[in-house]
């Protein structure tokens, strides 16, 4: 029964018939209320998607825009990192969080949460529980953003390209963003994605610095699909010139990233169960959502101001 109403969860997402939201909904609501023991595959399966939805969604994006929103974005996202980072050191320590904890809350929060966190666990040598409390943190904030988010952006009437800046520099999660940029509109959703990829570049030097800091060999994993992303953005921008019929293809890539992506958000609600919320404590919780209050507010601000802008 708990594996049909799982499956029957990944049809519905897939099917265009709820929104991204609602399936996000829908998996906490099944996560939360049932034990079921796929979440391993669940969790795999959410990583291959989500990076497969990010470079289908590159199929319906104009190279200029994004070269524009990247470029911009590189500077608001290491300004955006480093203070992250900064503070969320800090709160770690006068919280009395466990060390290598705190720092994977502070590089999920500041880079790209699930993956930051997935890249930089092995360097910090995390144990399992110290990743897992990290991830559950990091995931119960993401499902916050992205039901939250898009009301907020419409109650301070927040253009899209503010709102997709916005999203970018304080949603943690990759999927958070696409998730909360379709819903406000086009322009955000492009935006968003953008100048999250260029935020999540970040992950890579970052993880080579602590490696050098901790002497640790650890390998580290480059975000290739952001590259495909890129080069998706390159074909759908010039092939069209050349090739009229391109056009519906390109459409139906785009279609079925934007479908991708609501069965991840579904996924990664189901993963958000009991035992998660048992294991995130109450420590590590705090250190989590006042370093996110901070950073959505501050950037929030800075945008309404005019300070930041694309």
């Amino acid at each position: 029964m708990i594996r049909n109403l799982f499956y029957i969860g990944i049809i519905l997402s897939a099917s265009g018939l709820i929104s991204p939201p609602i399936a996000l909904a829908g998996g906490l609501l099944f996560g939360l209320t049932t034990i079921h023991h796929f979440h391993v595959e669940s969790r795999n399966l959410s990583k291959f998607l989500l990076q497969a939805a990010v470079v289908c969604l590159g199929f319906g994006m104009n190279l200029q825009e994004v070269v524009h929103a990247g470029k911009s974005g590189f500077l608001y996202t290491a300004i955006s990192i480093t203070f992250a980072l900064s503070l969320g050191v800090v709160l770690g320590k006068l919280l009395k969080v466990q060390q290598t904890q705190s720092l994977l809350i502070a590089f999920g929060t500041a880079i790209c949460g699930g993956s930051a966190i997935a890249a930089i666990g092995p360097v910090l040598e995390a144990t399992e529980e110290e990743m897992a409390v990290s991830l559950g943190t990091v995931f119960v904030l993401n499902s916050v953003a992205l039901l939250t988010f898009p009301a907020i952006g419409w109650a301070m009437h927040l253009s899209q390209t503010q709102f997709g800046l916005w999203a970018a520099l304080a949603i943690h999660d990759t999927s958070s963003v696409v998730g909360a940029g379709a819903k406000y509109g086009p322009t955000a959703l492009a935006v968003g994605t953008t100048v999250k990829l260029a935020r999540a570049l970040w992950i890579v030097p970052l993880a080579i610095a602590t490696a050098s800091i901790r002497k640790s060999k650890t390998r580290i994993h480059w975000p290739w699909f952001i590259l495909y992303f890129c080069g998706a953005a390159v074909l759908a921008t010039y092939v069209p010139h050349l090739i009229p019929q391109s056009l519906p293809f390109f459409a139906a890539l785009n279609r079925l990233g934007r479908a991708a992506l609501t069965v991840v958000l579904f996924l990664i609600g189901t993963g958000i169960t009991r035992t998660t919320l048992r294991e995130v404590g109450v420590r590590p919780l705090i250190q989590g959502i006042t370093l996110w209050i901070v950073v959505a507010s501050l950037s929030l601000y800075a945008i309404a101001r005019g300070w930041i802008a694309l």
